[in-house]
């Protein structure tokens, strides 16, 4: 790797050097990919907005506390799926990364944080998830645990253990369920003490978005992933087929927020900004087309996804409260 490409493609050592707790705190924050941390934050969001809406009450604390925990469980699975990668191989053999988007933090692989410290860092970050969910628990009672224990189960078995989901073409369903589903009914529910079929519906498109994240994430990595034995659907579709994959997800989320708007669940209006997004998936979907040939496109891609997944779960959380607030 060329010293004037070190920037552009991984973390610098000398960025990140110190023995001071700044320091310590700077090492452990940047590990955990912060860059990704609306696609947790987000829809328990827009999920708490949902929940008020439909109990017309709102507990601060209760909101706190389950961010803190999805954001903590984030960040954990996050540092433990750099340290099953680098096990796997697939990090350190990733030459076609987009970094800060793909191929890990890098931060095992420049020096900046061993291997055992990055483990300790996510079992550390996910022991603080499961202490504010015990004390949502003791809040809300015993279905905090059903929620939470998924959570994390999904975050860990992502890329660790026997089963490693992303291995085995399943990571994209994980991630849309451990970031979608799960945080943004968990989040209605703790507000509103119901999970039914209108939250499901609410939290699909938002599930969508954050799968089509990973995806085009995996897109630059399917070579060192392929040759690694991590089968991503990537890996296993090629670049027609996942871009193809990709649009068929975003679809599947304006189709959602069409069927919301139509069983009056919320405005029409609601419709214009997730179609008016699709411009940003058809040039997507071409970037994935040309893979990591055209570096600089892909890159706009990924960058064009997280803004969908940003917008969109915004736009959906902003007209939750309008109904709650001004149409009740």
């Amino acid at each position: 790797m060329p010293p004037d490409s070190l920037e552009v493609t991984g973390p610098s050592v000398q960025q990140f050097r110190g023995d001071s707790f700044r320091a310590n705190a700077n090492r452990a924050f940047n590990a955990t990919r912060p860059k990704f941390f609306p696609a947790s934050v987000l829809p328990v969001i827009a999920g708490t907005a949902w929940g008020f809406h439909v109990a017309g009450q709102f507990d601060f604390v209760v909101f706190l506390l389950a961010l803190l925990a999805t954001a903590c469980v984030h960040a954990g699975a996050n540092v433990l799926n750099d340290v099953g990668d680098d096990f796997g191989g697939t990090d350190r053999s990733n030459d076609d990364r987009i970094y800060p988007y793909t191929g890990g933090s890098r931060f095992i692989q420049t020096g900046i944080m061993s291997v055992s410290g990055m483990a300790r860092l996510g079992i550390s970050l996910l022991t603080v998830a499961a202490i504010a969910g015990l004390v949502l628990m003791l809040m809300r009672g015993w279905v905090v645990l059903g929620f939470g224990m998924t959570g994390v189960l999904l975050a860990v078995m992502y890329s660790l253990g026997p089963v490693r989901l992303a291995s085995m073409g399943l990571g994209e369903t994980a991630v849309g369920v451990a970031f979608g589903i799960l945080p943004v009914t968990g989040a209605a529910w703790l507000q509103s003490g119901v999970v039914d079929l209108e939250s499901l519906l609410f939290a699909v498109p938002i599930s969508a978005w954050v799968a089509s994240i990973l995806l085009i994430n995996e897109v630059p990595d399917i070579r060192p992933d392929g040759s690694n034995g991590k089968n991503t659907l990537p890996v296993r579709l090629g670049l027609s087929g996942t871009a193809i994959l990709y649009v068929a997800i975003q679809v599947i989320a304006v189709l959602a927020v069409i069927t919301m708007a139509v069983r009056g669940q919320l405005p029409i209006t609601v419709v214009l900004l997730p179609i008016g997004l699709l411009i940003l998936v058809v040039r997507a979907a071409g970037a994935i087309r040309e893979g990591i040939a055209d570096r600089q496109r892909l890159t706009a891609a990924i960058e064009s996804t997280l803004a969908i997944h940003t917008l969109g779960s915004l736009w959906l959380a902003i007209f939750a409260l309008y109904v709650a607030i001004f149409a009740a």
